[in-house]
């Protein structure tokens, strides 16, 4: 297991930006292949992005493509997901997660940190 803790969560309006943070204390991150999932009152959980060891591969789920972006800095041991456009649907508990291996399946990631609200007012 590898702790991970993000921030940058809050409440913006419709339309807005926001940039979210991950980091794992006392880790190197480039061994871990990582990614952003959600969870919105009431619904499953959504893998939203995922990126390679070295940041030159990434996936996103249909509903955010051309709206986040997801990357990292693996000599500063963070990853980000910046979000644009928001819509009130973005409204969730946003995890950032880890794994040995590359996946893009919620089951394929191995830990995931607490989580960060994100609150889009419309």
């Amino acid at each position: 297991q590898v702790e991970l803790i993000e921030s940058g969560g809050g409440l913006v309006q419709a339309g807005g930006s926001l940039t979210l943070s991950c980091a794992a204390p006392g880790r190197t991150l480039s061994r871990y292949f990582m990614g952003w999932s959600r969870q919105a009152p009431g619904l499953e959980r959504e893998l939203v992005a995922a990126i390679n060891w070295s940041g030159d591969w990434t996936y996103y789920a249909d509903s955010v493509e051309g709206r986040f972006t997801i990357s990292r800095d693996n000599a500063k041991g963070t990853m980000y997901l910046q979000m644009s456009s928001l819509k009130s649907e973005d409204t969730a508990v946003y995890y950032c997660g880890e794994s040995p291996g590359a996946t893009i399946t919620l089951a394929g990631f191995r830990s995931w940190g607490q989580g960060t609200q994100v609150t889009v007012s419309s």
